[in-house]
C-alpha cells in the first residue's frame, strides 16, 4: 500500500496541529490551577483578617469624639 504525498502531508499537518492544541490545553490547565491557588490564598487571608477582627473588644471605636 502506497500513500500519495498529499495524504502524507495532510497527516503530518494534522499531527502538528494536534500537538499545538495539546500544548495550548496544557497551558490553560496550568493557568487555571494557578488561578485556583490564588483564590485559596485570598480566602485564607480574608479568614485571618476576620479572626483578627473577631478578637477586637466590643465597643472599641464606639465613643469617638467627633468634636475637634
Amino acid at each position: 500500500m502506497v500513500m500519495d504525498p498529499a495524504s502524507l502531508a495532510a497527516a503530518f499537518v494534522a499531527a502538528q496541529m494536534s500537538r499545538v492544541q495539546m500544548a495550548a490545553a496544557a497551558a490553560m490547565m496550568r493557568m487555571n490551577a494557578d488561578a485556583a491557588k490564588s483564590v485559596v490564598q485570598v480566602v485564607q487571608a480574608a479568614e485571618q483578617n476576620a479572626q483578627q477582627l473577631a478578637n477586637v473588644a466590643a465597643g472599641i471605636g464606639g465613643n469617638l469624639n467627633a468634636i475637634a
